[in-house]
């Protein structure tokens, strides 16, 4: 029997344009949850020790707090974007008719 690997979107991250895709689509359709999972993702895919040096956070912390048991606070997000290149954009929900 074959043993299957489990997919990881970090790997197929490797070009600014996909991470922009990617963050974009799971912040305007995704959940809390799945937009922090995403931001790991992109994380991953940049190097996790340089996203954490530019966040200012310990490698450790960084995987804490993009865990899926992780909590973390909107500062520690708001860092985490911006050593990723990333900032937030307030934009309107359009509601579904």
């Amino acid at each position: 029997m074959e043993k299957l690997t489990e997919f990881d979107a970090a790997e197929y991250l490797d070009t600014e344009e996909l991470r922009e895709g990617y963050l974009e689509l799971v912040a305007k359709d995704g959940t809390q949850e799945e937009l922090l999972k995403a931001i790991s993702d992109v994380a991953r895919a940049r190097g996790i020790t340089k996203t954490a040096d530019e966040a200012g956070i310990s490698r450790m912390g960084l995987y804490k707090a993009l865990s899926p048991e992780g909590n973390p606070a909107f500062s520690t997000v708001w860092n985490i974007l911006h050593a990723i290149g990333y900032t937030l954009t307030p934009t309107p929900i359009t509601k579904k008719m």
